[in-house]
């Protein structure tokens, strides 16, 4: 397991996913009215820079389709905020369509803390850096914003069948 720093511990009562829009409009969930939301079943192969793949992992969580439905946005890009500080940024269109979910369970079982429940950002078909751990929130920008990762070195995008690790 490699994160930035130590795993934030967030009681569901005072967990909150937020999107914040260029133009500083807010739209938030706490934990209950996230829960309320329909949830999906994604089956997905994930990959890590370091090289290892799993294949074939089983979550549950809420489409970000579902949590942009009602955001006004000509944003392009994303940066995803974790509880602790950390950030990633995403272009927006690798997080619509079908392509990205605030995820909370994985193999059946709520998730664990140390791979970021209770929730975190799953984003597939992007080296598994881009999924935050202890997701909080997006915030959409104009500009493609690196983020801690990415302000190291790591590719702006990370595509794993492009092998884009490192910029």
């Amino acid at each position: 397991m490699l994160t930035a720093g130590p795993a934030p511990n967030i009681p569901l009562a005072d967990w909150e996913f937020f999107i914040t829009t260029e133009t500083g409009q807010r739209h938030a969930w706490s934990w209950e009215s996230f829960m309320a939301l329909p949830q999906a079943e994604i089956h997905a192969d994930i990959h890590c820079v370091t090289s290892w793949s799993r294949l074939g992992t089983s979550w549950r969580g809420v489409s970000l389709d579902t949590l942009f439905e009602d955001v006004d946005t000509r944003s392009g890009f994303a940066t995803a905020h974790s509880y602790g500080g950390y950030t990633t940024n995403v272009p927006l269109n690798d997080l619509l369509g079908g392509r990205a979910w605030v995820a909370w369970e994985f193999d059946g079982e709520p998730l664990e803390r140390a791979h970021g429940g209770p929730a975190r950002l799953l984003v597939p078909h992007l080296y598994f850096w881009k999924s935050a751990k202890w997701v909080h929130g997006i915030e959409l920008t104009q500009d493609d914003v690196p983020g801690f990762w990415e302000s190291n070195g790591y590719h702006l995008h990370g595509d794993p069948w492009r092998e884009e690790r490192y910029s």
